[in-house]
């Protein structure tokens, strides 16, 4: 029986966070430990690029970062292929081809793409290669052909356009040649850690994150800087839970649940001290990440293996890429001298 094929991946634009861990990273070591799965693991440079063209640097330095945080967090290189989006020509070939199956009102009307516009406050000075950047995505998905694509909700729009070139790619040039990609998504509710600050979603730009990197000191000085309940002045004042990062975080990473019944219910009565639970929210996360922080050190020690490891996986997806071109190519009819 053969595996059902999944790829998934990251931007290098800086170290990853316990966000990504919570909302992805957690979910691939899983799937692929279950041996049922064929993962691809994609650091998507190229996309990166499109909106950080002038600053090539950052990427570069942040692609060997966001390897460690890979190896650190348990994602075996012996049973998923870790390779680098740049390195695969094919996909830049296949994007072309799939261009011309899509209008750019479509891409104008995709949610996640009007979404990010805003956020990076582009207005009309888009660049080109971000906007189009559902349109790599699909050749991404298509080039392994990928039946799963674990996401977040905010991407179930680019999943759903990926199944649209598909489906008229397959339209046009011949049925099945392109498989139809599924998307997995987290349970409503699970899958994004709000920030330390209080913001909805833990972010780089937004500078309210622990990195999987931080070490025991920065950890706890940013545990102990996070937000709870601003009407919590005094120890013996009644709290709220609701909206209490400490308490949010305390749901998500901790396994004593009746111990944190209890805190919840002490708090709510007045008598703790934000100190208190912010310190044992602090264990709870060194318990989690410091064996990961140990193995980051570990294989940060060698770099050059890092980059081996970079290059066998590349060289493996581009060897799948290449063939799924093949086919592509044959069923446009650009063969011309086959």
């Amino acid at each position: 029986m053969m595996k059902k094929v999944i790829l998934t991946g990251d931007r290098p634009t800086g170290k990853l966070h316990i966000g990504h861990y919570v909302g992805s990273l957690k979910n691939r070591v899983a799937l692929q430990n279950t041996g049922e799965y064929d993962p691809y693991i994609m650091i998507a440079d190229q996309q990166a690029l499109t909106d950080n063209a002038r600053d090539p640097e950052k990427i570069r330095n942040s692609l060997i970062q966001v390897a460690l945080d890979y190896l650190a967090v348990g994602i075996d290189p012996e049973k998923s292929t870790i390779f680098v989006q740049s390195q695969i020509p094919a996909l830049t070939e296949l994007t072309s081809y799939y261009l011309n199956l899509v209008t750019v009102s479509r891409l104008e009307r995709n949610p996640t793409v009007k979404a990010e516009i805003q956020q990076k406050n582009f207005e009309r000075s888009i660049p080109a290669g971000f906007f189009v950047y559902p349109v790599s995505q699909t050749a991404d998905i298509t080039a392994f052909k990928a039946n799963l694509v674990p996401v977040g909700d905010d991407q179930e729009p680019m999943i759903e356009q990926a199944r649209e070139i598909v489906r008229s790619f397959n339209t046009i040039y011949g049925k099945d040649i392109l498989i139809e990609p599924e998307g997995i998504f987290p349970p409503k509710g699970e899958g994004r850690l709000p920030g330390l600050d209080g913001n909805a979603k833990m972010s780089k730009s937004l500078g309210n994150c622990i990195y999987l990197s931080d070490d025991a000191d920065t950890l706890r000085k940013k545990v102990m800087s996070m937000y709870t309940d601003p009407g919590h002045i005094h120890v013996e004042d009644p709290g709220k839970i609701k909206g209490n990062m400490v308490f949010t975080y305390l749901d998500i990473f901790g396994t004593d649940k009746p111990k944190i019944a209890e805190l919840k219910q002490h708090y709510q009565e007045g008598g703790l001290g934000d100190v208190k639970i912010k310190r044992y929210l602090n264990e709870v996360l060194e318990n989690e990440f410091a064996p990961i922080r140990k193995r980051r050190a570990e294989f940060a020690q060698d770099i050059p293996a890092v980059y081996d490891i970079l290059k066998r996986g590349s060289e493996k997806a581009n060897e799948v890429a290449e063939k799924t071109l093949e086919e592509v190519r044959n069923a446009i009819g650009v063969n011309y001298f086959d």
